[in-house]
C-alpha cells in the first residue's frame, strides 16, 4: 500500500515539536459516548462554538496562542464504543495499557502502578488525554475551561491535570540541558539546517502506513485504515526526579573517587582550572560524575568529542558526533544506551531502528541545593513512535535496564532512568589505562508517578470517530 503525506492530516507535536514553554495533560473520562464522538470530530474539522481546533503538522504563518491534541487508550477506545473487531487489530502492548507492561518497562517497586498517584491509579477510566500547549498560563486555563465547557461537559469528566513548564537554557531538574538530539525524518526535515551524524529516519518510524528502518516492512495499520493510517503511539509518562537525592549522590561518589586511587587519572590537575574558577576538585569531581553517567557533560557537550572537560578549548557542536569501540563515552552512559547512535553493539541491526521522539517539560519549580525543599518535580515525558513494543518497550527493556547493548554493561540499569536498587546497583567506567571505576550503591533517582499508552490518530481518523 501507498499512500501520501498530507501535513494537515497528522497531529502536531508528532515530527516537529511546538517549542512551547507551558504544558497542561487533562486525563479526561468518556461519560457519554455520542456526545463525546461528535465532540472530537468537530476538534479535527477546525472546532469552533466552544470546541478547541486539533493543531496539526501544517507550517505555521502565524504562531498560534495554543495548541491542542489528543491522545486516546484502549480503554478510550472502548468507552467510545469502537467496533471490537477495529480494537483487536491494535498492537498487544497497546491493548493491554502501560500498568500491565510494568515489569518489561521498569515500573517495579516505587514506580509500579499500584503506587502511582490519582488519577493513574485508577487506569481504566482514563480514556483520553488532551494536551494543550501555550507560552503562558492564561491560555491553558482558557483552553482547559473549554474542554469542561457546555458539550465536552456533558462527553467527558476531568480525572485530573498535569502542568509543566520549561526551565531556563533548555535544562532538565538534574541540571542537564536537553533538547539537543532528536530523530530527523525524510521529507520532513533540512539535512543541512542540523548538524548530525545520525541517518534520516523513513516516516514509518513514528507514522502508521510508512515504511520503517527494517527493510521491506511497514509496522500493521489497525483497521479500518481510515482510523490506523498517519497514526502514532505515544508512551505518556510522569516522571518524578530526586534532585537532592542525585545531588548528595554525586557529593559522596565524587569523595569516593578523590579517595580512591585512580583520582589523578580521572581529573588530572591540569584539567581542573579548564572547569571554570572557582571550582575545586571536589566540585569538578562531581560534574565529571555527572557527565559519566549521562554521556553528556551537564552544559550539553558529549564526553565523545571532550572526554576530559565541560569547556574544551576547541567549537563542539552538541549533535554532530558518533561512538566508537572506546569509552571516552562509558557504554553504560545514558544518552549511549538510549541511542547507540552508529557505534558497535551487539544487537547490531538495532542501531537505528528503535528510535524515539521525546517531547518532554519538566514540571515543579527549579531545585536550590542552598535551600531544599520538599516540592515535587520531575518531567511530563512523551515518547512517540510507530510500535510500542519494537521501540519503546525494546529501550527500556533491553538497553536502560537490562544493558544487552555490549558485554560490559550487560545485567546494569541505566545510572539516571533506570530501575536502580542501592544494595546491588552500580555504575563502571573505564579509563585510557585500561582500568575500571565502579561507583556501588547507586539509588534510583527515576520515579514513575502514572502513566498511558496512547494512540494519537490522524484528523481523518478522529472525523470517523465522530462519525460513527
Amino acid at each position: 500500500m501507498s499512500i501520501g503525506f498530507d501535513r494537515a492530516d497528522l497531529q502536531g507535536n508528532i515530527v516537529r515539536g511546538y517549542r512551547r514553554d507551558y504544558v497542561r495533560h487533562l486525563m479526561l473520562e468518556v461519560t457519554n459516548h455520542k456526545v463525546a464522538r461528535i465532540w472530537l470530530g468537530k476538534t479535527a474539522s477546525g472546532g469552533g462554538e466552544g470546541i478547541p481546533a486539533l493543531t496539526t503538522e501544517e507550517q505555521w504563518t502565524t504562531r498560534p496562542e495554543y495548541c491542542f491534541n489528543i491522545g486516546l487508550t484502549s480503554d478510550g477506545l472502548r468507552a467510545l464504543r469502537l467496533p471490537s473487531q477495529s480494537i483487536a487489530t491494535f498492537p498487544q502492548e497497546f491493548t493491554e495499557g502501560m500498568p500491565s507492561r510494568c515489569i518489561k518497562i521498569g515500573d517495579v517497586g516505587a514506580s509500579a502502578p499500584d503506587q502511582w498517584d490519582a488519577p493513574f491509579d485508577q487506569p481504566d477510566r482514563i480514556h483520553v488525554i488532551a494536551s494543550i500547549y501555550a507560552d503562558d498560563d492564561a491560555h491553558l486555563d482558557a483552553v482547559q475551561a473549554l474542554v469542561a465547557g457546555a458539550g465536552a461537559g456533558q462527553a467527558f469528566h476531568i480525572l485530573g491535570a498535569r502542568s509543566g513548564r520549561n526551565l531556563a537554557d533548555d535544562q532538565v531538574h538534574f541540571g542537564y540541558r536537553d533538547n539537543i538530539s532528536q530523530p530527523r525524518f525524510k521529507g520532513i526535515h533540512d539535512p543541512e539546517r542540523y548538524p548530525d551524524l545520525q541517518p534520516l529516519m523513513p516516516l514509518g518510524t513514528i507514522i502508521l502506513g510508512f515504511d520503517t528502518a527494517y527493510e521491506g516492512l511497514r509496522w500493521t495499520v489497525p483497521t479500518p485504515p481510515q482510523l490506523g493510517l498517519l497514526g502514532s503511539f505515544n508512551a505518556f509518562r510522569i516522571l518524578e526526579q530526586d534532585v537532592a537525592g542525585f545531588e548528595a549522590f554525586l557529593d559522596r561518589a565524587a569523595t569516593e573517587l578523590l579517595d580512591g586511587p585512580y583520582a589523578d587519572e580521572i581529573l588530572p590537575e591540569s584539567i581542573l582550572k579548564s572547569f571554570g574558577k572557582g571550582e575545586t576538585r571536589h566540585s569538578a569531581m562531581r560534574e565529571v560524575i555527572a557527565g559519566k553517567m549521562c554521556g553528556r557533560w551537564r552544559n550539553g557537550v558529549p564526553l565523545q568529542e571532550s572526554p576530559e572537560t565541560p569547556n574544551p578549548d576547541f567549537e563542539v557542536t552538541p549533535s554532530a558526533f558518533d561512538y566508537h569501540d572506546d569509552e571516552r563515552c562509558p557504554f553504560g552512559a545514558h544518552v549511549r544506551r538510549c541511542n547507540p547512535r552508529g557505534g558497535p553493539i551487539v544487537q547490531r541491526v538495532a542501531n537505528n531502528t528503535r528510535r524515539l521522539v521525546r517531547r518532554g517539560i519538566p514540571y515543579g519549580g527549579p531545585y536550590d541545593p542552598k535551600n531544599p525543599d520538599d516540592e515535587k518535580r520531575g518531567l511530563l515525558g512523551n515518547f512517540l513512535c510507530a510500535n510500542l513494543g519494537a521501540q519503546f518497550e525494546a529501550v527500556m527493556c533491553d538497553w536502560l535496564n537490562l544493558g544487552l547493548q555490549d558485554p560490559h554493561i550487560t545485567g546494569t540499569n541505566d545510572p539516571l532512568l533506570g530501575a536502580n536498587d542501592p544494595d546491588e546497583s552500580w555504575f563502571e567506567f573505564g579509563l585510557p589505562s585500561g582500568a575500571r571505576v565502579r561507583i556501588d550503591n547507586l539509588p534510583r533517582f527515576v520515579i514513575t508517578r502514572g502513566g498511558a499508552y496512547t494512540f494519537l490518530p490522524s484528523l481523518p481518523a478522529v472525523r470517523y470517530i465522530g462519525d460513527l
